[in-house]
């Protein structure tokens, strides 16, 4: 299978290149010209604000599925530069959806985020795909909208489009813009004596549903191969935990005696309680499921961070 993902030098798509590999699929990979990808596969340039360059881009290599990883995912970011957010995550998408509509033998996987819930119904976790979405923040509006434009070119074009609500994940590698990244970092610093024993933290009662990025490109990989087409999937351990318990879990890894500090600027302008999916979709269409423990992703990311 020839597979081409867009956005391949982001964390994610280093892991779901070598996913890729390893099952023996032909992996074409963009990333911006300031960008680099190490995995073994071919490269290409690719701005995705740019119509005419995807367009030329994906007919030139044809491929079997398209992963459509490319986007500008931090929440906090996303507050602070909307513009931005809004022209990578819905014209980036459009432009995608452009170049693919008339394509027959091409699957496009269009990831989203478990964010685009929002606002939730009460007592509505753990939430279906059937959910009505209600953004809470300028980044899963974006998603939002990226989803119901990939809807409509499903209706309107019979486009094979797989559409991924993905939760929270994380792994060795990731920015320490997200959470669990952010936490083993400061604790692989505090252990270096490169900070004082003082670890900085926002909301922990937030509840969350995180996952291993090796179990998620293996659910991308898998809805390539017997997703439904016009179907959306969550995708996530279908189980949240608090903030607070991540951080207690990265704190008992270390032997250093840190002191946890409220830091204001971390706490977000509007911050959902709780948001936990149902993963029976994707279950039953694909007989996915997240194997790696949370305590392992936690532990594999300080120690990456140990050693970076």
């Amino acid at each position: 299978m020839k597979s081409l993902v867009i956005g391949g030098a982001g964390f994610v798509g280093g892991y779901l290149i070598k996913e890729l590999i390893n099952f023996g699929h032909e992996v074409y990979a963009t990333c911006l010209e300031n960008e680099k990808i190490n995995e073994n596969c071919i490269v290409k340039t690719l701005d995705i604000t740019d119509k005419n360059a995807v367009s030329a881009l994906i007919g030139e290599i044809s491929p079997d599925c398209i992963y459509h990883l490319a986007a500008q995912s931090s929440v906090s970011l996303s507050w602070k530069n909307p513009q931005l957010t809004a022209e990578i995550n819905v014209i980036g998408a459009i432009n995608v959806l452009e170049a693919v509509k008339d394509l027959k033998n091409t699957r496009l996987i269009m990831i989203g985020s478990g964010e685009e819930y929002g606002f939730i119904r009460e007592n509505s976790c753990p939430l279906k795909e059937s959910e009505p979405l209600n953004p809470g923040n300028i980044y899963a509006a974006t998603k939002a909208c990226q989803e119901m434009i990939s809807r409509i070119y499903t209706r309107a074009y019979k486009a094979d489009i797989i559409m991924v609500r993905a939760f929270n994940h994380s792994g060795a590698g990731q920015s320490s813009m997200f959470v669990i990244s952010d936490f083993c970092r400061q604790i692989a610093e505090i252990e270096k004596n490169q900070r004082p024993p003082e670890i900085s933290v926002g909301n922990l009662s937030a509840m969350r549903d995180f996952t291993d990025v090796r179990d998620v490109v293996r659910a991308y990989r898998l809805l390539s191969e017997k997703g439904i087409s016009g179907k959306v999937y969550n995708i996530g351990r279908g189980k949240a935990v608090s903030i607070q318990y991540i951080l207690d879990t990265a704190l008992s890894f270390s032997e250093k005696n840190i002191s946890v500090i409220q830091d204001t600027k971390k706490m977000r302008a509007s911050d959902i309680p709780i948001i936990e999916p149902d993963v029976s979709e994707i279950y039953g269409d694909t007989g996915w499921t997240a194997e790696i423990s949370m305590e392992q992703t936690i532990k594999d990311t300080l120690d990456y961070w140990r050693n970076h």
